[in-house]
């Protein structure tokens, strides 16, 4: 693979085919069916490797920062948050804890007692993208190896490096190899989401790919994160630098690659002209350059044909009526962070998730107007509302259908213990340790009924 910023070789890896997938597969459902690998010895392995990640930060940011668009803060920042969320997974081991089961709260079971516990589903094939290569590959990774299944990863074919350290921590921290494997490659992909013996297929990237892997293969359970285009809604009493600042720092980090970057803010009459001006102001003053320069704060897109597409998308907003605010200018695979006004409602720009630098801004006279504008998208992921009147935040989160609203704040945040994943197109099902957890296990119910002829 080659570094977006200058083109140059960072690493090699093998493709693998179908026939590595099958023996790969092969391998895990006969390992995985022998091997004794007892609760407590997977929550202390993820305990170890979140410290190994800790002790090798600087390593691990700089291969984030080597093979991806990330600056070199931002990888660093990635690596912290990783060790957290193997932190988490460990510490999640009490989610698997099982329950009795109410039989005398039924008259037919009369005679029953039983409980159930949680186990692991089986084998699962995870398929991560480019944009954190480390730490979603620790969301697949870690809940699902404490519950106990064997992992098949498959990591986004432009950012292998991050994975395969991760990997390597994760086997040197007591992971038995019968739990788990990595592949690299398209065609290991295509053979993996439709081998039978996969029993979860967990995937984070684009609409598009998710419909091919839901078409294919037997069915069984899909977790599956897509993204999503996401709005801001300021309201007329919000703090004018405040909600710009959190539009500039939402929408532009990993140079917009970002699901959960602001697409979309949509800001009351009253503010519009001063937060417009602020943003225009803030945009323009950031540093487009070197992913290791620590005062860069955007590098590269993923390639030059990612951010070609951008540059194509507000271009064609541009032709249909939008008025450029400034940037959307393109050097290679550097975008220079781009803001939009006037937007036409049916053009790709609105309507669609675009995973690069470019904000639109959009005035409004009413709430109603505003939620409606921020639900007219096909996803649903999370929203940002600016308020310091709690009743109208409260009224404006029950009527936004997305997975999380975050007030006083961006769509830009989430930490990785609360369920993650979102309506409509926005994906299947949640992430977040807990969640993942439970996903990724099935409950098992054992009931006994006791002899009426028994009396001791």
């Amino acid at each position: 693979m080659n570094d977006p910023e200058t083109g140059r070789i960072v690493g090699v890896v093998s493709a693998a085919g179908a026939a590595e997938a099958d023996r790969a597969v092969t391998y895990l459902v006969r390992e995985h069916a022998r091997a004794d690998w007892p609760l407590w010895a997977r929550r202390e392995a993820l305990a170890v490797a979140a410290e190994l990640v800790r002790e090798r930060s600087t390593q691990l940011a700089n291969t984030i920062a080597a093979e991806s668009s990330k600056t070199i803060r931002e990888a660093h920042s990635e690596v912290r948050r990783t060790a957290e969320t193997l932190r988490l997974s460990a510490e999640a081991a009490s989610t698997l804890e099982g329950r009795t089961v109410p039989f005398e709260n039924s008259e037919r079971g009369a005679g029953w007692v039983g409980w159930y516990t949680r186990e692991p589903v089986g084998i699962v094939g995870a398929i991560t993208p480019f944009n954190d290569p480390l730490n979603l590959v620790a969301h697949k990774l870690g809940p699902a190896l404490l519950a106990g299944n064997a992992v098949v990863l498959k990591p986004a074919e432009l950012t292998p490096l991050s994975a395969y350290a991760l990997v390597g921590i994760l086997l040197e921290a007591g992971v038995p190899g019968s739990h788990l494997a990595v592949l690299t490659g398209l065609d290991a992909a295509q053979a993996l989401v439709t081998d039978d013996r996969v029993d979860v297929i967990s995937f984070t990237g684009g609409r598009r790919t998710a419909d091919k892997i839901a078409g294919q293969g037997r069915a069984r359970k899909l977790l599956m994160e897509l993204g999503g285009n996401n709005a801001l809604i300021a309201c007329a009493d919000a703090d004018p630098s405040e909600v710009a600042a959190a539009i500039v720092d939402g929408a532009f980090g990993v140079a917009g690659q970002n699901c959960l970057s602001v697409q979309r803010a949509l800001i009351a009459a009253p503010l519009y002209d001063e937060v417009t001006a602020r943003v225009v102001e803030l945009t323009a003053s950031l540093k487009v350059g070197s992913k290791w320069d620590p005062a860069t704060d955007l590098g590269p897109m993923i390639t030059e044909q990612a951010a070609a597409s951008v540059t194509t998308v507000v271009a064609d907003a541009v032709a249909a009526g939008a008025v450029l605010r400034c940037g959307g200018g393109r050097v290679a695979a550097f975008v220079t962070p781009a803001v939009l006004t006037d937007v036409p409602h049916d053009s790709d720009l609105w309507r669609h998730e675009i995973f690069g630098p470019v904000v639109v801004l959009e005035p409004w006279e009413d709430t109603t107007s505003a939620v409606a504008a921020a639900n007219a998208a096909d996803t649903g992921l999370q929203a940002g509302v600016f308020t310091r009147d709690i009743d109208q935040a409260l009224d404006i989160a029950d009527r936004l259908r997305v997975g999380a609203v975050l007030i006083n704040s961006s769509s830009d945040f989430r930490i990785d213990a609360m369920p993650f994943g979102g309506f409509k197109s926005s994906g299947i099902g949640r992430e977040g340790i807990t969640s993942a957890v439970e996903s990724y296990s099935e409950p098992k119910v054992v009931a006994v009924r006791r002899s009426s002829s028994y009396r001791g």
